[in-house]
């Protein structure tokens, strides 16, 4: 047959037969992530594709970290295919994995086929090294009847209202502790990040390649905006509260629970609410943006679990369809999503009506769909990039409020250090 060539750097993507297979055949090797109830449904939408191609044979290898997956694919392992992690992974594995362009223009798929920011953020450096197949999007989630209790009917739309109603909602026992918190600012309370944060305020992570974090006015408006909010409450205050809060993954979450009014997660609490706190009254809506940033409120920061196929899988063709059919079939992609409990990525599945959507998790589809969401840039080192932000951060809020501007220099200079070192592997 006929051949579509393509290159890359390393000169072993492809060759891509000119058509595709009437009948697909052969066997995959898929590795992923996802354990207990989550494999299950992975297990279930594989179970279809061989239903789909009875040709193909698919054996699934659960509970893998990404880290061990890029370990084994590097290392030779038998990986046809593999989900990952996009910000924490691809960076670091985009280079074994198959350039899937001239695969989807052979087969009539496009980027387009999907929701916002996902398809952009599944190929780097030139090279389309996966496609998304579920999300996770973060917003803020209120308990209604605590805001009502305050006066207020609807949810803050700038972090600045979201400060000036958390401080109401906040009270205090006799001895001056927390009883109960309107909105913990402390980063690294549950799902409080660089990441997830930095969103609100429009902020950039790179230029040209560089860590662009100290010359970004945003960070700094973001970062004094925050510290500020924890110095009105009390550092150590705070600490002592968190500290006494449940699991986040139990049904004594603080949240569920009323000790908190209003909170920053994402769309599996709605899954998670109807399991551990049905009587918990509560509505979602995008988080709030830091007022004069910029940034527009409706969007959220957004992070996508990918599937791709390993540059060195003597089996492209089988991997290539399978790939194809968890990202892009319909019914696969809400299969997915419902029992994963997070948020498709391809158009046509979060419009389906097959998708279980009751207004709290409407919310994040209709944020996934927004200009305004973004991700933080996917890079060679993978984590790190954001790790670095957080931990300075997670220092910085405990002082008196100086130094910010040297101190995020400093953030630029360790990033930029991981990536050359990165860079001259």
């Amino acid at each position: 047959a006929a051949l579509l060539l393509t290159g890359c750097a390393a000169g072993t993507d492809g060759p891509v037969p000119a058509r595709a297979p009437a009948h697909p055949s052969g066997s995959v090797q898929l590795w992923h992530h996802y354990t207990g109830r989550e494999a299950a449904v992975v297990q279930s939408a594989v179970d279809d594709f061989e239903k789909k191609y009875p040709d193909v044979r698919v054996t699934v290898h659960s509970g893998q970290q990404d880290t061990k997956i890029t370990q084994v694919v590097s290392s030779g392992g038998d990986v046809d295919a593999m989900i990952t992690n996009v910000n924490t992974t691809l960076g670091t594995a985009c280079k074994t994995m198959e350039d899937l362009a001239p695969w989807m223009r052979r087969d009539g798929v496009s980027a387009h086929d999907f929701q916002g920011i996902f398809a952009e953020a599944t190929a780097f450096d030139g090279r389309r090294c996966s496609l998304p197949t579920t999300s996770d999007v973060y917003g803020l989630y209120f308990n209604k009847d605590l805001l009502a209790r305050a006066g207020y009917t609807t949810p803050p739309r700038t972090l600045q209202e979201l400060e000036r109603m958390a401080l109401k909602l906040t009270t205090y026992k006799a001895d001056g502790s927390i009883r109960t918190l309107g909105f913990n600012p402390l980063v690294g309370f549950q799902q409080n990040t660089a990441a997830t944060l930095g969103h609100a305020a429009g902020v950039r992570w790179m230029k040209d390649g560089d860590a662009s974090v100290g010359s970004t006015p945003e960070w700094r408006q973001l970062i004094a905006w925050q510290q500020k909010f924890v110095r009105k409450i009390g550092y150590n205050k705070l600490k002592t509260f968190t500290a006494g809060l449940g699991d986040e993954w139990s049904a004594d979450n603080a949240f569920q629970t009323g000790r908190i009014a209003m909170t920053l997660d994402g769309e599996w609490r709605v899954a998670f609410i109807a399991e551990q706190a049905k009587k918990l009254r509560y509505a979602t809506a995008p988080f709030p943006v830091l007022a004069g940033s910029g940034q527009h409120y409706g969007g959220g920061f957004v992070s996508a679990a990918d599937i791709g196929v390993n540059k060195r899988s003597p089996r492209k063709e089988a991997a290539w369809t399978l790939v194809k059919y968890l990202t892009t079939d319909t019914a696969a992609a809400v299969k997915l999503a419902n029992g994963i409990k997070n948020i498709p990525t391809l158009k046509s599945a979060a419009e389906s009506p097959g998708l279980d959507a009751p207004a709290p998790y409407r919310t994040f589809i209709d944020a996934s769909a927004d200009p305004a969401s973004d991700t933080s840039p996917v890079t060679e080192i993978g984590s790190t990039l954001t790790a670095t932000v957080d931990d300075f951060w997670t220092g910085y809020q405990q002082g008196p409020g100086t130094g910010l501007a040297p101190g995020l220099r400093k953030v630029d200079k360790d990033i930029d250090n991981a990536l050359g070192l990165r860079r001259a592997k």
